[in-house]
């Protein structure tokens, strides 16, 4: 399992160094859900900070969204025990989704912009200039697909942008890595693993299950589809779409 280790954390390595991801004296907000994503980030960033030729300051913040039955106290159990700098922060999501949002809009949605907030509030209070967010190779491509066939986009994540708040840069160092293999690695890692509770949970990803099994399907005929299309994020050919705007630039 050394070697699974030693792979995400090459490929992790590269990402950093393909975007730039880390530089000289960032200070780092790692965004912990309790899920096997967020940890893995954590631990592979943790294991590249002690040996990388840059200096970087790295801390673990989690959110508890405040729905019923989340195992906050187990993450931080976690990390006090492998001594991991953190910060516990809460909201009342659930409240604020029930009051603010629109009739027809995104349950989910909504919760992920309020959890983002927070932790850009985190991070600014921690004096971090960069977020670590989980997000792997398969959520990439995911998300492609679903922008294409549900909101008529060509559009995915970017392994580095600048936060909604326009202060923190936000990066997922995760890009290049399978979720097949964040998995198996987790499996044996011993992570606490801590549901969100939420309490539509499954209700609205339907179109995302959609897409992994699609792309399941997919990679039985083509087993290199998923490097493939991550590859294709980054091998843009402009000329050749639709854009209008693209058109009248070029």
């Amino acid at each position: 399992m050394a070697d699974l280790f030693q792979h995400i954390k090459r490929l992790t390595g590269k990402a950093i160094g393909d975007f730039q991801l880390i530089e000289d004296g960032d200070r780092i907000a790692a965004g912990v859900s309790g899920g096997k994503d967020s940890y893995t980030l954590l631990q592979v960033l943790e294991a590249l900070r002690r040996k990388a030729p840059v200096r970087f300051d790295l801390i673990a913040v989690n959110v508890d969204s405040g729905f019923s039955g989340y195992r906050k106290e187990l993450i931080e159990q976690y990390l006090q025990e492998h001594r991991f700098p953190y910060r516990m922060a809460s909201a009342d999501c659930d409240r604020i989704i029930k009051e603010k949002r629109r009739p027809g809009s995104s349950y989910c949605a909504f919760c992920a912009r309020l959890r983002r907030g927070i932790l850009y509030t985190q991070a600014t209070e921690l004096d971090c200039n960069k977020v670590a967010l989980g997000h792997h190779l398969d959520d990439f491509i995911e998300t492609l697909l679903l922008n294409q066939f549900y909101a008529g986009t060509l559009a995915a994540m970017s392994p580095k942008l600048l936060a909604d708040n326009g202060k923190q840069t936000v990066i997922r160092p995760l890009v290049y890595v399978e979720e097949s293999d964040i998995t198996e690695y987790s499996s044996v890692a011993n992570y606490p693993i801590v549901c969100c509770a939420c309490p539509v949970a499954g209700d609205e990803d339907q179109q995302r299950q959609r897409m992994k099994q699609l792309i399941k399907q997919l990679s039985g005929e083509i087993p290199q589809i998923r490097n493939s299309m991550i590859s294709a994020l980054g091998n843009v050919h402009p000329r050749h779409l639709l854009d209008q705007q693209l058109q009248k630039r070029g």
